[in-house]
């Protein structure tokens, strides 16, 4: 969450995979550049793009963001439930939702699968979520 929604350091990102490393989101449209990327060259440039999308530049709200981590019988495999909150430059709050399966070789990520929605979630007044 650090690397990607807080910082959006796509080298952070990429360093985190392994050399062959894959990242797919499975629920975005072809063309979009997280759909599905092998290596880091390309998980680099994909999140890269990805980030400096202005849909993407509000704030990161870490009091109100939460997750959740999921074991797994295969010790190389876990579930992350994320919702990251954003504080928007209109005083709008928005929050996006996602699930992402993480498949790790030899400490880093061999396989992440992301599964987000292309918009946040509906803006809110400010009441609780």
């Amino acid at each position: 969450m650090y690397a990607g929604a807080i910082t959006r350091n796509p080298e952070a990102i990429a360093a985190m995979f392994t050399e062959d490393g894959v990242y797919d989101s499975p629920l975005v449209p072809d063309g979009h550049p997280l759909r599905h990327l092998v290596g880091r060259d390309a998980i680099r440039t994909g999140t890269g793009v990805y980030h400096r999308q202005p849909a993407y530049q509000a704030a990161v709200n870490l009091e109100r963001s939460a997750y959740t981590l999921h074991d797994t019988s295969d010790p190389d495999v876990f579930i992350a439930e994320i919702d990251v909150a954003f504080d928007e430059a209109d005083g709008r709050r928005t929050t996006m939702s996602l699930v992402q399966i993480f498949r790790l070789r030899d400490g880093q990520i061999a396989m992440l699968r992301d599964y987000f929605s292309e918009v946040p979630s509906a803006a809110y007044d400010g009441g609780s979520s």
